[in-house]
């Protein structure tokens, strides 16, 4: 008999997307989007409708694997690998104390249930060192905090009244899939969208105007666009008396001219004033990518597009608004109190792990996360995570970082969690169910902790199922508005906590109750130019490719995309060396005529034992705020191989 069972994804991806599994004979053999659910519409991108290639794969993981005396991961049972690792737990913490044990989360699964069980077992374990900052998007949250007082966005559904949508450095074909049909509705209705991003994606097609600014010369053609609108007098009437910091930010785009701000971000003058013009005839939503955070001035250029959309008064009325992120723990309320021994900074960690001292960090135990192919400088990762007394990962494959750990231990996959989960994306909540059983030896993230959790003694740990655990977490403000645990798992519902139009008649909670607007300019606006390594690397996401844990992995060796006069010669599908002042990938060379001449684009989620990740030559650095990961920074050269001698 076959069965259609609801869920929904809980990978890292904004859209959150409802699954309808197609079961025959406790197998699934199709997955099709939920037509029901009002975001994902009935579609599915090409990683999770491919997804079924990975959830049977013979690649999975099946039982634990402890590593043995030769150094070789074996299988072994449940109660031999978690009685090790409760052996070595209680040795480390009652030797060197709880701060000796570092607890890795990271997004590999946005299941609340999932994170809450982790911190709340390290909690009773410890308090241990945990890390902070946030590799994705922690630069661009800081700055819209900074600014409103918060980091938010309004419905999608305001969309709709949009009569300009800017997409800037979002590329909503491959990363937010299903914003296109609301994107295309708005231009039915006669909206106008401009999209700015130094890379030719299947975002320009969308596009009634396409600025391709050079890498990180966003905040020089935001300059330029406060240029003329103070030029032009399209700044709102209220707007002196809405934002604080309005005459710096006059004084600081009087600096130069709007040729001379063009000439920077390597724009055209007009490209400029189409976004002024977009902004003066609001209302205007402005979408933004956050790869653009990624970049040492990452912070200042998400300021200065939430200054434009400010000064020009698209925010807090319908139809605007500058949406970078949506609150989607906002719903819910964790058991766990937040308390840790020490923090340690995510884009830094391989160094930071390598400098820990009283005590120096003994045991890593990893939660939803590949850190050696997610973070900068992998070879130093490696070499800290491998140096550890005990490295503990908690995967379904076996990642960078699952093959050098110690233990590492077989969870669910999205079509197996039991979980309850907020989109960053949009702001339905619901919740996933298991469509098919999982394999017997597979155990999820919270039956791990709990299991653990009684052989170290953590009698206070709860021992409830996951669907205890979910009713525990949604957040009591919910119940007023008829939002249960069964109401969700008849569907997703729109989060009512959440405003419709952000920041509405225009009251923000900041300090001042106005928009805090930047008051500094990094010189040249942040932007650099290397002779010597002239290209700038961009590692991106690919509609078959977005995480290393869970996406198809790109092939080996990398392929970089260049502009054919950017290839040092090489041909198309020549091999070659890419190489930074950290050190150097093999690539096949790929053209690609319709690229800038300054970038190189490497697919996201290789794996560093391939050779195919981009984080093995890119440095560790931080954004300028929000300890976010400058990514995007790192300056490369293309190079021929030298031919082996006779």
């Amino acid at each position: 008999m076959v069965e259609l069972r609801r869920t929904l994804c809980n990978r890292d991806c904004p859209d959150a997307c409802s699954i309808v599994a197609k079961v025959e004979a406790g197998r699934v053999v199709a997955l099709m989007g939920d037509r029901e659910h009002p975001v994902t519409s009935g579609f599915l991108c090409h990683r999770t409708s491919q997804f079924l290639r990975t959830q049977y794969s013979p690649s999975r993981l099946l039982a634990p694997l402890v590593r043995d005396r030769t150094g070789t991961l074996t299988t072994a049972s449940w109660d031999a690998a978690l009685d090790y690792v409760a052996e070595r737990l209680t040795a480390i913490k009652r030797e060197s104390g709880p701060a000796a044990i570092f607890h890795y989360k990271s997004g590999g699964s946005l299941g609340m249930v999932t994170a809450a069980a982790s911190e709340l077992f390290f909690e009773a374990l410890g308090p241990v060192t945990v890390k902070r900052g946030d590799i994705c998007s922690g630069a661009g949250e800081a700055a819209q905090e900074a600014d409103f007082g918060v980091c938010d966005s309004g419905d999608l559904e305001e969309l709709a009244l949009a009569r300009n949508i800017i997409l800037w450095g979002k590329n909503v074909a491959t990363s937010s899939p299903h914003l296109l049909p609301l994107l295309d509705d708005a231009r039915a209705r006669g909206a106008r969208i401009v999209g700015v991003d130094p890379l030719a994606n299947r975002t320009a097609k969308l596009c009634d105007v396409f600025v391709q600014p050079r890498p990180g010369g966003d905040l020089a053609l935001a300059m330029a666009v406060f240029a003329l609108v103070f030029a032009r007098g399209w700044e709102a009437p209220d707007a002196a008396g809405t934002c604080v910091g309005l005459e710096q930010v006059r004084t600081m785009a009087s600096a130069r001219s709007v040729r001379e701000w063009c000439l920077l971000a390597d724009v055209r003058e007009d490209e400029a004033e189409a976004l002024a013009r977009s902004l003066h005839d609001g209302p205007t939503t402005i979408l933004v990518g956050w790869g653009m955070a990624r970049r040492e001035h990452g912070g200042a250029i998400v300021r200065a597009v939430d200054a434009l959309a400010a000064i020009t008064g698209n925010v807090g009325v319908r139809g605007a608004g500058v949406s970078y992120y949506f609150r989607r723990r906002r719903a819910f309320v964790s058991p766990a109190s937040g308390a840790h021994a020490r923090p340690l900074c995510e884009p830094l960690l391989g160094q930071e792990l390598l400098d820990a001292k009283e005590p120096p960090v003994r045991a890593v135990w990893v939660t939803a996360g590949n850190p050696v192919a997610m973070l900068p400088d992998s070879a130093k990762v490696h070499r800290a995570l491998a140096s550890r007394e005990l490295v503990v990962v908690v995967d379904s494959w076996l990642s960078d970082t699952a093959s050098l750990a110690h233990v590492v231990l077989p969870t669910t996959t999205l079509l197996e969690a039991d979980e309850l989960l907020g989109a960053y994306g949009h702001h339905h909540l619901g919740v996933a169910q298991p469509v098919v059983e999982r394999p017997a030896h597979v155990k999820s993230d919270l039956e791990i902790f709990q299991a653990l959790a009684e052989r170290l003694g953590l009698s206070d740990f709860p021992k409830d199922d996951a669907r205890a655990w979910k009713a525990r977490m949604l957040s009591p403000e919910l119940a007023p508005h008829g939002v249960t645990l069964e109401r969700l798992e008849a569907g997703v519902v729109k989060n009512p906590l959440a405003a419709t139009t952000l920041f509405h008649g225009k009251v923000f909670p900041t300090q001042s109750g106005k928009v805090e607007l930047f008051r500094e300019l990094p010189e040249d606006a942040g932007v650099t130019i290397d002779l010597e390594y002239p290209l700038s690397l961009m590692s991106v996401s690919t509609p078959k490719s977005q995480s290393s844990q869970w996406a198809k992995a790109p092939p080996r060796p990398a392929e970089v995309t260049v502009h054919p006069d950017a290839a040092s010669g090489l041909r198309d599908g020549e091999l070659g060396w890419l190489e930074s002042r950290l050190g150097r990938l093999e690539v096949r060379v790929r053209h690609d005529a319709a690229l800038r001449r300054d970038v190189a684009i490497v697919p996201k989620g290789g794996h560093y034992r391939d050779g195919a990740a981009a984080n093995a030559i890119t440095h560790a650095r931080l954004t300028d705020v929000g300890e976010g990961g400058a990514l995007y920074d790192e300056r490369v050269r293309l190079s021929r191989r030298a031919r082996a001698p006779r």
